[in-house]
């Protein structure tokens, strides 16, 4: 039994240190998504150290006072998303319907054929921006259904389970889709009308994540994120970034994309909505975001029920109130981590030119 024990404090020891190492391969980013999970066999495996009845050793103290470091820097880096945290974000307070704005985010998974579960949520919930993912054409022909109530449409049907469309309640300005930095990832720019007639920037995004059967590395993908987020950062704009980032809330990349754009996450002091995996209650971790700029307060977050695809889809309900600028502070950024964004940035670039040098896009352009 002290085996399995000694091997279950050095699973959490390696997950964490890998998760450190500043590498960008699949392997070891893949160390930033189960946190959750790795607190938990943490935690069994320090009560089982310290109260199992065995000899304490030189390597048992040893190891496991290296648990408590390792067990200390994960739960640092969850807690953030739950209510033992500072809210980063706002309650709204008497939100006026002519300054709120609600969207409902969903991964859809191109094969699932339960089409009416989702259309059945954006009947009962009449959010303003139904954002999809993965969406083929077989799913933009099903979801022609609610386009009576979604004038404004901006499809983008792929059958490389990087399909993306928008349905819009109010208007969209000047709709783009881009591929940054390869032909087969778009992600959708619009301003959107409130309204009481305020333009709001969205970008729609959804990169490749790092995995053995999808991309080699992050590099792509933490790229196609901290363009956007330089890209906020140079424009001071009021904006919302949504979708299916492929990266959980807690990973270097994604705080570094909040720094360097200056956008807030209203799930800190809150709690995870974790997305992905649907089916798997024991795996489940947050892939499916929604940040925005310091002028928003939010409404309502949360997670939907399942419709059949291996993510939840997400409601959210912010409101606009341009006082907050004064009130909701940006994440402080720092001389190093505008180097490593810059780092970042340029070898994706250069990646992707190499790659798909037409289709690289300026997304000033």
């Amino acid at each position: 039994m002290w085996m399995l024990i000694h091997v279950m404090a050095g699973l959490v020891v390696i997950a964490t240190l890998g998760g450190l190492v500043p590498r960008n391969e699949w392997w070891f980013r893949g160390f930033d998504f189960p946190r959750l999970q790795i607190v938990a066999l943490g935690v069994m495996s320090l009560l089982l150290m310290v109260f199992w009845p065995m000899q304490w050793g030189t390597w048992h103290l040893g190891l496991t006072l290296l648990l408590v470091v390792c067990l200390a820097y994960q739960a640092y880096m969850v807690l953030p998303y739950t209510v033992l945290w500072p809210k980063q974000v706002v309650w709204a307070r008497s939100p006026h319907p002519d300054r709120t704005l609600s969207l409902l985010v969903s991964n859809v998974l191109t094969p699932n054929d339960n089409k009416q579960a989702l259309i059945e949520q954006i009947a009962e919930h009449q959010p303003d921006l139904v954002i999809t993912l993965e969406t083929d054409q077989v799913w933009e022909d099903a979801l022609k259904r609610i386009e009576s109530s979604y004038p404004y449409v901006v499809r983008v049907p792929m059958d490389n389970l990087y399909g993306m469309h928008l349905y819009s309640r109010l208007p969209l300005i000047n709709p783009e889709v881009k591929f940054l930095l390869s032909p087969e990832i778009p992600s959708i720019h619009t301003q959107v009308r409130l309204r009481n007639g305020k333009r709001v920037w969205l970008y729609c995004l959804h990169p490749k994540p790092p995995s053995p059967t999808e991309a080699p590395d992050s590099t792509l993908r933490d790229a196609e994120l901290l363009m956007v987020g330089r890209h906020i950062e140079k424009t001071d704009q009021t904006c919302i970034v949504a979708g299916d980032l492929n990266d959980v809330a807690w990973s270097r990349t994604t705080r570094l994309f909040q720094r360097i754009s200056g956008l807030l996450d209203p799930r800190v002091g809150r709690q995870f909505v974790n997305t992905f995996h649907a089916d798997y209650r024991l795996l489940r971790w947050s892939l499916d975001h929604v940040f925005h700029s310091t002028d928003f307060s939010l409404v309502q977050m949360r997670r939907l029920p399942h419709i059949g695809s291996d993510h939840f889809p997400v409601l959210t309900i912010l409101h606009f109130n341009p006082a907050l600028d004064q009130i909701q502070d940006e994440l402080e950024s720092t001389e190093a981590d505008d180097i490593a964004a810059a780092d970042s940035i340029a070898e994706g670039i250069e990646q992707a030119q190499q790659e798909h040098p037409q289709h690289v896009r300026d997304l000033m352009g």
